[in-house]
């Protein structure tokens, strides 16, 4: 064989061999480390699934810790956002590894079907109405206290009421710092009565479920509470009447931001209370626009302006500020009214609102004249008002008028909801 006869192999082997120094070149390493919360050791035989967030959520890698809880992926190098995700005790946990991150770490707990420490703070119930339809958005806050921390996890870590006849539409679980995850509720062996079948994490869960109901103009409600709070808010339109079952258990208030809504609160609520009432009338929760006044400019409500202090006395609503903004701003980028989807007579073209969804400049029967989605301008408007609403947050806490733990929920609220926005705009 003579040399001429080499020279094409070896050709093809220096070409292969460039390609897989190339290859090589373009991946990196993703290693990181799981620690049992509940323990403070490494937590090691944990499952560890790597998750490719550049086109929905792709599966790459799987793994298991070593002992001392470590693991590591080999990863495409730079571009692509990924997901880890812990597994510990039938429990899953995240963490973000965005592009360019070499190493991540996660904390797990051990899981208990039941834990001392598990309280529900807040439960707010959003009413709105109109066309024949009411529609109801429950929002729970569940803090998970336990020492040592440890996640609770059963069949029914967190159940609700909903009232008779009521069609759920869609739900949602978030933990402290997480995305909102789509979660379907399920029906208990007791009529009306559902479980989220999600685990309550150390921290803080929050729970949103919307729900409606056929309507004759009139209604009595019974929140039929399972967990005693500290304060159980109902917050519905002006121009829907509000008579409580029983005087003396809920104290009205309205708020400077959203003045055509108002919140009746119920304090130290328990199970077996009468906290039933009636409503009547028709009515949107919607925003306003923001407008200088004449004398000296003062500021008037705007979209995203959420639910301010009363200036001369505290507000039982301020420490539940952050739930509170974060419904009302997704209401705000909802889009059109929600009786029109739920009518089904005519076809919606868009993604399906996550919370209550009035035409937010509308009123009246404008906001349920149509299913349009929201004009230009209205977005351009109400994209202003987040950033605004976010500029004052900043200016509130840079005067220390607002605390760290407030500002963070408060933040993270309204980030969310601009990006929401931001998504529809586009």
């Amino acid at each position: 064989m003579s040399i001429h006869d080499l020279r094409p192999r070896n050709w093809l082997l220096r070409v292969g061999l460039i390609a897989s120094l190339s290859a090589l070149s373009s991946a990196t390493t993703l290693s990181g480390k799981v620690t049992n919360g509940t323990t403070g050791k490494p937590s090691s035989g944990d499952q560890v699934i790597l998750i490719r967030l550049s086109a929905g959520m792709e599966e790459v890698a799987h793994g298991k810790t070593d002992s001392q809880g470590k693991f590591t992926f080999s990863i495409e190098n730079g571009k692509s956002p990924y997901l880890v995700r812990a597994i510990h005790q039938g429990v899953t946990y995240h963490a973000a590894a965005p592009p360019g991150t070499d190493t991540v770490e996660l904390k797990v707990y051990d899981a208990e079907t039941k834990l001392d420490g598990i309280s529900v703070v807040a439960d707010l119930m959003y009413v709105q109405a109109g066309q024949g339809k009411l529609e109801i958005t429950r929002v729970f806050a569940v803090d998970n206290s336990s020492q040592p921390p440890r996640t609770q996890m059963n069949d029914a870590p967190f159940e609700f009421y909903a009232p008779e006849g009521a069609e759920i539409d869609e739900a949602q679980a978030q933990t402290s710092g997480g995305q909102p995850v789509n979660v379907a509720p399920t029906p208990q062996a007791d009529r009306g009565r559902y479980a989220f079948g999600f685990p309550l994490r150390p921290g803080r869960t929050q729970f949103q479920v919307i729900y409606h109901l056929n309507y004759a103009g009139k209604m009595t409600i019974d929140p039929r509470l399972i967990y005693p709070l500290e304060h159980f808010v109902v917050v519905l339109p002006k121009s829907i009447t509000f008579t409580p079952a029983q005087t003396g258990i809920y104290q009205t208030q309205t708020t400077p931001q959203q003045p055509d809504a108002i919140a009746a609160i119920a304090t130290n609520a328990k199970p077996g209370q009468k906290l039933s009432f009636d409503i009547s009338g028709e009515g949107m929760l919607q925003g306003q626009d923001q407008e200088a006044s004449a004398d000296g400019g003062r500021a008037q409500p705007r979209p995203g302006g959420g639910l301010g202090t009363p200036i001369d006395a505290p507000d039982p609503l301020d420490k539940y500020r952050g739930y509170i903004l974060a419904a009302f701003g997704v209401i705000l980028v909802g889009g059109a009214g929600f009786i029109v989807i739920r009518a089904r007579s005519v076809k919606v073209i868009g993604a399906k609102p996550a919370a209550p969804s009035p035409h937010v400049m509308g009123g009246g029967t404008a906001a349920l004249s149509g299913a349009q989605p929201l004009s230009a301008s209205h977005s351009s408007m109400l994209l202003q008002g987040l950033k605004e609403e976010l500029f004052q947050l900043e200016l509130e806490h840079k005067q220390a008028r607002i605390s760290d733990e407030d500002y963070a929920k408060t933040k993270a609220a309204l980030d969310q909801t601009l990006a929401r926005a931001l998504k529809r705009s586009s």
